[in-house]
């Protein structure tokens, strides 16, 4: 029986308060129970401070006509208490003031007395937990309202010192039930209220979160891989993430849920971007090297699809990064707590996984040819990122030795291409002149024509051609890594090498015909359009960049000027002028850059002018919109591209070229995978023109094909080996 016996069950044993002896005062250093928020009178700093002082008269107090009185005068607290048993019942049975029959005497304490506005919010307060909760803490108002008629010092009745507040102990000092949340309150009632859609949106969201994660543990880096079966396989991440999660604790469980979920979500941004890169480039994301390939990405959609569209793309990858990671994040977390809520059903369903996992791996079961069902395709794509990033540091070291072994480095000027003096050279690249174009089925039609009646040109014309392939270091853009590596001799296949080369003192083709003093460099190139510290490097002395070609037209996409155009320009500015020395010109044609839409058509050449025919050439073509999607449309348009890029450079060889002239032309890499097609060769085609027949004798050994088109079986070289052919085959000596 605890000191906080109400009226209602003193009335059943016909006992007086008094008649109870010591067990009405429970000493301050008794533990409370943990089950009741109620202040015992023994706790009242009144009631010590008089125990201490006079215990005799504790007896007599309780005695007191008063009290029975305010027993007589409580009817409103007896049936509060009538109401509430439950929250009765816990105190009748403590066991600290049942077993100790001599309580001690407790020190004496200063009250702090509260205001009547903190006693009224702590009123209130009670109120609302008894009506929300009914926690067997909830008392009624009426026994929670002080006795202001008592006087200082005087010991109430049980029952009024069970309803009263202790003014002596603060909110901070009073256990209370934490209050719920709103929202989960809200929840908590909508539950109830619809059990069964709780149920489906729970089971719902827990599969979602399952997808989620298998899904991103199974993505594939290539577009093509992408179906089905690839994703009804068996991760073994999973299984190992699983079992770490049952074992652990709430709060280490949570802190490991979000660190693996964020990891994994990384880990699907950087596996878009692997799609990306194969779709357009050929090769997988470097995560060391190609963050600066962003800035070009965003000048192409700019060019593309204006600044407005430009940054709404923009706007929207960053916000689906932003999704993934947190997607990734909630549904790792939501697994976890669900298997540590059911941890018998999750670790035998681990259990069983695992045996299933292990049994698959050993006895190599597949679905398909390379899809295994035991999957390890997270762990091998990390592994394959890790080694990446070494390969990439430890090739910065490498190549850095390699590009200072020239065998041309130390030759003489006068023993440098000794078979080509007196001749005009001219080294155009047409952009994304590939293989594609002469052997796709969708393609080639148009372009193979093309070839064979510019050939016919041509021949015509007194010229004749030989033509080869080569590989080119870079695939689907980066259209510089191809131009160094054919002109400096050196495998370019990446940003970091590309910045090692372009900073050193490599020999470059326009370079070897500056050294001997006998040409005039140039550079026509329209697709620079910023500063070019690349210029010193290739030994180009006069560059003729978008701005300096007078155009006055609009872009054709990321075109800034059709191909037709700068061709009349170089012969406008350059090459009609009178020369001391023959040029040796470096020309980059744009016209068949992606997207491909719209596209320039030829002009006549007396109304090329300053550009501005192309306006309603430019106005009538195809937007990019209209075939970007489309892979059919974008090897339409992307074959009609390379044939107004090779028409325009032959009729301008035709029209201007003369006897001394040499052409060397050539792709600088496929189009895109979605062009190309999945899996094609990085091999592009190359040509030599010219109307002096000692010049092609001169490479008669290298079994190149006669005409613009190489046969399927002309011999395919490394695109770095070009620039060292090139030069013994026209006379320089070796000089490392």
């Amino acid at each position: 029986m605890s000191f906080n016996t109400s009226s209602r069950q003193l009335s059943k044993t016909d006992e007086a308060p008094e008649d109870v002896p010591s067990q009405e005062v429970t000493p301050l250093d008794a533990p409370a129970p943990r089950d009741t928020v109620q202040t015992s009178e023994a706790e009242t700093p009144e009631v010590s401070a008089a125990e201490a002082k006079a215990p005799e008269t504790e007896a007599a107090e309780a005695k007191a006509p008063e009290a029975e009185a305010a027993e007589a005068k409580a009817p409103e607290a007896e049936a509060a208490e009538a109401k509430a048993p439950e929250a009765e019942a816990p105190e009748t049975e403590t066991p600290e003031a049942t077993t100790d029959p001599e309580p001690k005497a407790p020190e004496a304490k200063d009250p702090e007395p509260e205001t009547p506005e903190a006693e009224a919010s702590q009123t209130e307060t009670s109120q609302t937990e008894a009506s929300e909760t009914e926690t067997p803490e909830t008392e009624s108002p009426e026994a929670e309202a002080p006795d202001a008629d008592a006087p200082e010092g005087e010991v109430e009745a049980p029952e009024q010192a069970a309803a009263a507040p202790d003014p002596a102990v603060s909110d901070a000092d009073t256990p209370t039930a934490p209050r719920p949340r709103r929202w989960r309150r809200v929840w908590g009632g909508w539950r109830e209220k619809y059990p069964v859609a709780a149920r489906v949106l729970a089971w719902t969201t827990t599969a979602v979160a399952l997808a989620v994660v298998v899904v991103a543990l199974l993505m594939p880096t290539q577009a093509d891989k992408v179906r089905l079966a690839a994703f009804v396989r068996l991760p073994v991440e999973a299984i190992f993430g699983a079992a770490l999660l049952i074992v652990l604790p709430r709060k280490p469980r949570i802190a490991v849920a979000a660190f693996a979920g964020l990891g994994l979500g990384a880990l699907t941004v950087v596996n878009f971007l692997d799609i990306g890169f194969n779709e357009y480039l050929g090769r997988g994301f470097n995560v060391v090297l190609d963050w600066s390939l962003f800035s070009d990405a965003q000048g192409y959609l700019q060019d593309t699809f204006g600044k407005g569209g430009a940054l709404g793309i923009a706007a929207l990858a960053v916000t689906l990064v932003i999704a993934v990671l947190a997607l990734t994040t909630l549904s790792v977390i939501r697994l976890g707590n669900l298997a540590a809520r059911h941890t018998e059903t999750a670790t035998r369903t681990t259990l069983v996984l695992a045996i299933a996992w292990v049994t698959c791996a050993a006895l190599g079961v597949q679905y398909a040819a390379g899809i295994p069902i035991a999957s390890e395709h997270t762990m091998q794509a990390l592994q394959f990122k890790a080694e990446q990033v070494q390969r990439t540091l430890q090739d910065e070291a490498e190549f850095a030795k390699i590009a200072k072994k020239d065998n041309f480095a130390n030759t003489p000027p006068d023993q440098l291409l000794t078979g080509l003096r007196g001749k005009d050279m001219m080294i155009t690249f047409i952009e994304s002149y590939g293989r594609s174009a002469i052997e796709d089925p969708v393609m080639a039609p148009g372009v193979d024509a093309t070839l064979t009646a510019e050939n016919k040109k041509l021949t015509d014309a007194g010229f004749a051609a030989k033509s080869g392939w080569l590989t080119s270091a870079t695939y689907g853009g980066s259209s510089w890594l191809g131009h160094s590596t054919f002109m400096s001799g050196l495998w370019i296949s990446n940003q970091q090498r590309y910045r090692t080369v372009t900073a050193g003192e490599r020999l470059t083709l326009p370079g070897a015909f500056k050294k001997t003093g006998a040409w005039d460099t140039v550079g026509v190139m329209p697709g620079v359009q910023k500063a070019w510290p690349e210029q010193n490097f290739y030994g180009i002395d006069k560059l003729y960049d978008s701005h300096k070609l007078g155009y006055k037209g609009p872009k054709f996409s990321w075109s800034t000027m059709p191909d037709q155009y700068a061709l009349t320009a170089f012969e406008r500015l350059v090459h009609s002028k009178k020369h001391d020395k023959p040029l040796m010109s470096t020309i980059i044609l744009t016209s068949s850059h992606q997207p491909w839409a719209p596209i320039p058509e030829l002009v006549p050449q007396d109304q090329v002018g300053d550009g501005s025919i192309y306006n309603a050439i430019e106005k009538a073509g195809k937007k990019p919109a209209d075939i970007i999607t489309d892979s059919t449309k974008s090897k339409q348009e992307y074959g009609k591209s390379i044939q107004y890029s090779v028409s325009s450079l032959i009729n301008y060889l035709v029209k201007y070229g003369n006897k001394n002239t040499v052409l060397i032309f050539l792709g600088d890499h496929q189009p895109i995978a979605r062009v190309s097609g999945n899996h094609a060769s990085r091999d592009v085609p190359v040509s030599i023109v010219a109307k002096d027949p000692k010049v092609l004798d001169k490479i008669a050994a290298w079994n190149w094909a006669d005409g613009l088109q190489p046969k399927q079986d002309t011999p395919v070289w490394k695109m770095n080996a070009f620039r060292d052919r090139f030069l013994t085959a026209y006379g320089s000596t070796p000089a490392p």
